[in-house]
């Protein structure tokens, strides 16, 4: 009996500012520790070391603006190494995976520090358990807050600049004293918040075409504003006489002293929530990646086992309580600084190393040559902080080990293939349903997440009415947020039941059945956009049996599907 495999297809959404407002989750966040650290490790000789982690995060950024043209269906490490060695794709996976656990600890820590609480650790790890809690009911609306955090934060920073401006030419700067490995170590310990790169080109499957100019629009302005800002900021900092402290929250104590005590808490309020959204970003990206590598057979089926709200339940434990664990053992935020660098430079070095090395891929010489410098400087900040920060080193071995464990567990395990005897085995792909349409007489389209007999008889009698042969049946298949998935994925063998009955069910009725089936972690917006490729000017939907709770935390599936259908096409919701 063969595994049934579909190709997957997802809608092309994704537009430059919604990209944008993801990364400044990531990089803009780094404005809020990096500036505490700097100060930490190298006092009033810290701009310097700002100014070279300033071209660093640029040279980064033009990196990736590369490697998302490159790769429009996926450029994470794990997608564009793939091709290459999937040996190192999975460690480029787990190194990822190793900096998303310490992004949610640090971030969640350094949110608390900002809303000056007492005991902000044990803060932090109450908020990672209610956040893997409230995901446990499946992918929340928590997105729809990320665009007015992100202004909010950035606005803040921006206003915080401009009070600064009159004082910059009044400022002695001092050198860095030490010798050069001193100062490169110093360097080294503040090359954080480089991971949001990695998740824009994760997105490049889902992006607008084009996806050269979608990406760079989204990295060019999040890239300037993080890199120019933290500097002159930086700068700034060493204005501040006898400033003593506030790693780990600089901004409030620029905002103080530049605006006053109003606005330094109020500076520290955008970006507390602002950490806050990044940690649960940073949770969802875990649980994401370990559904892609379990569907791919690199870890474990059970880690891709959902649970009745369409979460991997096993992912998300692991993506809530590994940050927890880290945040008992370590709660300094210099010392989680090491934890995260170690990872998120490990991959980045592994995905600009590879894509340079590939002589398949059409890059200009000189774009070969930006890759390869990028790839060393990298490489030798990874072996800085080997060399370094043991801990660091012994975490991401840690990782790796039991990543790479894992690993071989899951290739022993042999796939449970579809029963044979399902009739409906050969569900189409959106794509594929087009292709057949000149073939077929139906205008409806009949959304379907259980056997609703009143759905398909309101159905069959339209098709009647209307003197057509046929009715297009679509069937979601929920997965986790993230921006990629296999691409090809086993549908699932409740869907195909449902397939089975429904059909039946029609062909009694003498209707044909075209059993589109899809995959998306937002049944909503991914019927709607069946329907407009299909070109049916009528969608059926059965009542949702979600709890009002549900439906607050997850969003209305009617609520999404009315707001994206096209408006020449009709909605009835049958009982």
């Amino acid at each position: 009996m063969a595994m049934i495999l579909k190709k997957v297809e997802r809608p092309r959404e994704l537009k430059w500012y919604q990209a944008s407002s993801m990364l400044y989750g990531d990089w803009g966040t780094s404005k809020a520790y990096v500036l505490g650290i700097a100060f930490a490790l190298a006092g009033h000789g810290s701009w310097a070391l700002l100014g070279l982690m300033s071209l660093l995060t640029a040279l980064v950024g033009f990196c990736y603006t590369i490697i998302c043209r490159i790769y429009p269906d996926g450029g994470g490490v794990y997608s564009s190494v793939k091709s290459r060695s999937p040996l190192l794709a999975v460690v480029g996976a787990l190194l990822l995976m190793a900096n998303y656990v310490v992004t949610v600890s640090l971030s969640t820590l350094d949110a608390f520090h900002y809303l000056d609480v007492p005991n902000p650790q044990i803060w932090a790890i109450v908020t990672i358990v209610f956040i893997g809690a409230i995901n446990w009911l499946g992918p929340t609306k928590s997105s729809n807050l990320s665009m007015p955090i992100t202004l909010l934060a950035s606005g803040s920073a921006i206003v915080l600049f401009l009070f600064t401006l009159p004082h910059l030419t009044h400022i002695e700067l001092e050198w860095p004293t030490g010798g050069w490995y001193l100062n490169w170590k110093n360097f080294v310990g503040i090359v954080l918040a480089l991971s949001g790169v990695e998740v824009i080109a994760n997105m490049t499957g889902i992006m607008e075409l084009p996806v050269e100019k979608t990406s760079k629009r989204a990295i060019w302005p999040v890239l300037l504003e993080v890199s120019i800002l933290t500097f002159l900021l930086g700068v700034a900092m060493n204005a501040i006489p006898g400033l003593t402290g506030h790693t780990e929250d600089m901004l409030r104590a620029l905002g103080s002293y530049y605006i006053g005590p109003w606005y330094g808490v109020l500076i520290s309020v955008f970006f507390g929530f602002l950490l806050i959204s990044a940690g649960n970003t940073a949770i969802q990206g875990l649980v994401s990646i370990q559904f892609l590598m379990a569907k791919d057979r690199e870890l474990p089926p059970v880690f891709a086992r959902l649970n009745r709200f369409g979460m991997p339940g096993l992912a998300l434990v692991v993506a809530t309580w590994v940050p927890v664990v880290v945040l008992i053992v370590d709660h300094d935020i210099v010392g989680l600084a090491a934890l995260y660098a170690i990872g998120v430079v490990g991959a980045i070095a592994l995905n600009l190393g590879t894509c340079a090395t590939n002589f398949n891929i059409p890059l200009k010489r000189w774009e070969r040559a930006v890759l390869i410098a990028g790839t060393v400087i990298m490489f030798f900040i990874e072996l800085t902080i080997a060399v370094e920060k043991r801990n660091a080193l012994f975490y991401a071995a840690s990782i790796l080990m039991v990543g790479l464990i894992l690993r071989s567990i899951a290739k022993m395990v042999a796939p449970v293939p579809v029963p044979s005897l399902v009739p409906t085995a050969h569900v189409l792909t959106v794509s594929e349903a087009k292709n057949i349409a000149p073939l077929c007489q139906s205008s409806s389209l009949v959304a379907l997440k259980g056997l609703n007999l009143n759905l398909i008889s309101d159905a069959a009698m339209r098709a009647k009415v209307r003197g057509e042969n046929s009715v297009y049946l679509g069937y979601v298949e929920e997965v986790p947020p993230g921006a990629e998935l296999p691409e090809e994925f086993q549908p699932s063998e409740e869907s195909l039941k449902i397939f089975a009955k429904a059909e039946e069910v029609l062909e009694k009725e003498g209707i044909t059945v075209i059993p589109v089936w899809q995959v998306g972690d937002n049944p909503g917006k991914t019927i709607a956009y069946a329907a407009r490729e299909l070109g049916v000017n009528t969608v059926l939907i059965g009542t949702t049996r979600r709890s009002a709770l549900i439906n607050l935390l997850r969003g209305d599936v009617l609520r999404t599907l009315t707001t994206h259908l096209p408006k020449e096409c009709r909605l009835i919701i049958s009982s």
